[in-house]
């Protein structure tokens, strides 16, 4: 088969045909046989020898855009086979075969049935088939081939982004990059100059200049002033045919701003302003405003103001308001039009961000002159002082004059001002204010013990304009004069320990005075109209103190528990003035170091710290404790009744009793015969009875030998015999037998309580008779006090005996 067109014409471009449609032949073969097979029909064997090529086709092209009345011819197919006769029938096959592209069957020519557009679709591929029209066998292998849209210039550039928006700085030199634009043309750039584009300008001449090439922008005017002009419309044009007549064209436009540079100093519209501003301006506000223009725009334009001369600077302050440019000129200090009408202030307006490339144009600041009147303000009377401190004594007269306060008119018409006091800030009506003169009078009588110090505030007015007030506080102390007598200071009772000795300091007391302590010393002395006091004394320190002095030695709680001392203080004040006070004394058992100050009981539920229910709860213990032993020493007391009368040798021993303390005296309950604390073999002889009860001469002999005993233990010497020298102590042991024989219902019965041994730790040893030497000498009591606990009782009996001698 061969393919004709009217491009292959030429004889060159007819052998480029053959050799085209030679090796293409057998890639396009619908049948994929190999190179030396053929595929004979209705089952034929095959034979195998070199197919002879019969189709000869070339690629075909078609013009875009054919609006002619008959369809466009594109080519011709032809098969070597066909002889002409009609007997060879064309097919065509593929993209667009029947609708856009038409066979001929009988000559195999092709037409184009409508307008093609290359930018919708570049090329088609077909397959092309000849066939025997009467046998309806191929004659030809199946051929692939492509028709080609060729490229004519029917679109022009566009600008798919525009129009643009560029900036540049103003003020730039020639040939400053602004702005590139780029057009896009839809036509064959590999064909001919359709899409060949150049650019130039339209308008913005002669301000910028276009690369016909690139589209770069370049500023074509220099020192462009945006104040001047700011926004420039530039209209680009881009044609296609490298610019040729016949091209197609687009335009476009950038919109070219100025930015702005500072090339623009400061300037104030006038050289001189003048501002009014009231005396009664608030110090730290602002009076005034003052603004310097500046053409540039943004940081370029910003501006600080200042005062430059020192009179102005000192009482006014300028500010910059950023936002509106302004400078804000505050007061500093406060006017005052009777001494100064009027301040001259200069003030400059320069630029914050210079520009160096713009320095020759010249300093980028501006001054200007500002006069500010003060004008005269109708003011509020002015105290002569900021605070008053005034003294008044108590005690003094109604009417009593305090002080005065003084205020003048500041104004040059210096009117005359009153006076009153403000009762709503204090409530005081202990004061009076003349209102012509100032002067501050009592209107009762003060105490300065009630109130020491009165707070008043004092108002002020102009006569004429009563309106403006002013207030100045007044502080009034109140003197203090010696109206009080002085008083005891008593806070507890005092406690004065038995075991005191005289000349010993049983407390020092201080005394009070509600009067100021500048009115003289305190002196303390006894009632001189009463008796001299046999137990204390006082001993004035002389330095606001005095001391109690105990007179005698040794006191008794079961005696006399309280006693009462009358105390005069007295005051060095003008007049002297002095008073009595009753101090209670309380006796009690003191420790060794005799520093109590509260008694012993007292102190041991105080440090306790035992509330009332835990006090009953340890009561009740004690009781259920004490019936517990009750039952216990019943219980042996019937037993000892079973025991038999006379006790043997074992039953001695067993039953010795060792006490741990001093010897209780006629307190002891069970008491053994010595002899048998001393051998206990001499039990067994002497037989006692321990079921009879002893008589009265045998139990005064008994407390007489327990007071015999006692008195050689404490005179530190051993003696057999029982003979006491003092007979004052003989009484008081005879008076105690007869006590003890006319009580019936005390213990004991039949017991005669003798001690052999007191125990170990006595600070005086023992007070037993037994192996005592010969001779007796006359105990020393003095330190029985001293002796510890288990003689405290034989203190207290040598203390009555002191008493009733002394009685």
């Amino acid at each position: 088969m061969r393919i004709t067109a009217s491009s292959c014409l030429c004889p060159l471009l007819f052998c480029l045909c053959v050799v085209r449609g030679e090796h293409g032949t057998s890639h396009h073969s619908p049948s994929k046989l190999s190179r030396n097979q053929t595929k004979l029909p209705d089952g034929e064997k095959e034979v195998h020898h070199r197919p002879k090529r019969g189709w000869i086709w070339n690629q075909f092209f078609v013009l875009e855009e054919h609006f002619g009345s008959d369809p466009q011819y594109v080519g011709k197919l032809h098969s070597n086979s066909d002889k002409g006769d009609g007997s060879v029938r064309y097919l065509l096959s593929g993209e667009g075969a029947g609708t856009i592209f038409i066979i001929d069957e009988v000559t195999g020519d092709i037409h184009a049935a409508k307008s093609l557009d290359r930018e919708k679709k570049a090329h088609y591929v077909l397959h092309a088939q000849a066939i025997d029209r009467h046998t309806n066998k191929a004659l030809e292998p199946e051929s692939e081939f492509i028709i080609k849209v060729q490229d004519v210039n029917d679109n022009a550039p566009k600008f798919p982004d525009g129009p643009f928006v560029a900036t540049v700085p103003e003020m730039s030199n020639i040939g400053t990059s602004v702005f590139q634009v780029t057009a896009t043309d839809a036509d064959d750039p590999t064909y001919g100059n359709s899409a060949r584009v150049v650019y130039s300008i339209l308008q913005g001449q002669p301000y910028f200049s276009i690369d016909p090439k690139t589209g770069v922008i370049r500023t074509a005017l220099g020192n462009m002033d945006r104040e001047a002009r700011e926004q420039y419309a530039v209209v680009i044009q881009a044609k296609d045919m490298a610019g040729q007549v016949g091209g197609l064209s687009g335009s476009t436009t950038v919109n070219v701003t100025l930015t702005d540079v500072n090339d623009n100093p400061p300037k104030f519209p006038q050289k001189n302003y003048q501002l009014y501003v009231p005396e009664s301006a608030q110090v730290g506000k602002a009076v005034g405003k003052i603004k310097a223009n500046d053409e540039d725009l943004g940081v370029n334009a910003e501006i600080t103001y200042s005062i430059t001369n020192a009179e102005g600077a000192a009482i006014f302050s300028i500010t910059t308001d950023r936002d509106k440019r302004e400078g804000v000129i505050s007061l500093k200090k406060p006017l005052n039009f009777e001494k100064k009408k009027a301040y001259t202030l200069h003030i400059e307006g320069a630029n914050t961000h210079l520009d160096p490339r713009f320095s020759h144009l010249g300093p980028f600041k501006d001054h200007t002159t500002l006069k500010i009147i003060v004008g005269d303000v109708d003011e509020a009377p002015v105290f002569s002082m900021d605070y008053y401190i005034m003294d008044v004594y108590e005690n003094a007269e109604i009417g009593t004059e305090v002080g005065a306060v003084t205020a003048r008119d500041p104004d040059s018409t210096n009117s005359p001002v009153r006076y009153f006091i403000d009762r709503s800030v204090h409530g005081d009506s202990n004061f009076n204010i003349d209102a012509a003169t100032g002067v501050i009078t009592t209107t009762r009588s003060l105490d300065r013990e009630e109130t020491a110090w009165y707070n008043v505030t004092v108002v002020t007015s102009e006569v004429d304009n009563p309106s403006l007030l002013s207030h100045v506080p007044v502080t009034v102390q109140v003197l203090d004069v010696n109206d009080n007598p002085p008083e005891v200071a008593i806070d507890d009772e005092v406690i004065v320990c038995e075991s005191s000795r005289p000349g010993q300091v049983i407390q020092t007391i201080r005394a009070s005075d509600k009067d100021n302590f500048a009115n003289g010393r305190f002196s303390f002395t006894l009632p001189s109209d009463l008796p001299v006091n046999p137990n204390f004394t006082l001993k004035d320190n002389e330095d606001n103190s005095a001391s109690i002095v105990a007179r005698r030695r040794r006191f008794s709680s079961s005696s006399q528990e309280l006693y009462r001392l009358a105390v005069v203080v007295s005051d060095g004040g003008e007049p002297e003035l002095s008073s009595t006070g009753t101090l209670t004394l309380r006796v009690c058992a003191c420790g060794r170091g005799r520093h109590a100050r509260t008694c012993q009981a007292q102190a041991f539920l105080s440090a306790a710290g035992l509330s009332t229910g835990a006090l009953i709860a340890i009561l009740l213990c004690i009781v259920i404790l004490l019936a517990i032993v009750v039952l216990f020493i019943n219980l042996r007391s019937k037993k000892a009744k079973k025991e038999p009368l006379v006790m043997s040798e074992e039953d001695v021993r067993e039953n010795v009793v060792t006490y741990d303390d001093e010897g209780g005296g006629e307190e002891d309950t069970e008491a053994f015969d010595i002899a048998a604390l001393r051998n206990p073999a001499v039990a067994e002889e002497t037989k006692l009875r321990r079921d009879v009860r002893p008589d009265g001469r045998r139990a005064a002999a008994a407390a007489a030998a327990v007071a015999a005993a006692a008195a050689a233990g404490c005179r530190g010497s051993w003696s057999p015999s029982l003979v006491l020298d003092d007979a004052d102590v003989q009484v008081i042991i005879r008076r105690r037998l007869v006590d003890a024989d006319l009580d019936g219902s005390v213990p004991p019965y039949d017991s005669l309580q003798t001690y052999a041994y007191e125990g170990r730790g006595s600070p005086t040893g023992s007070v037993s008779s037994l192996d005592s030497a010969d001779g007796l000498s006359e105990p020393d009591y003095n330190d029985v006090d001293d002796w510890g606990p288990a003689f405290l009782k034989l203190a207290e009996l040598l203390g009555e005996v002191e008493l009733e001698a002394s009685g």
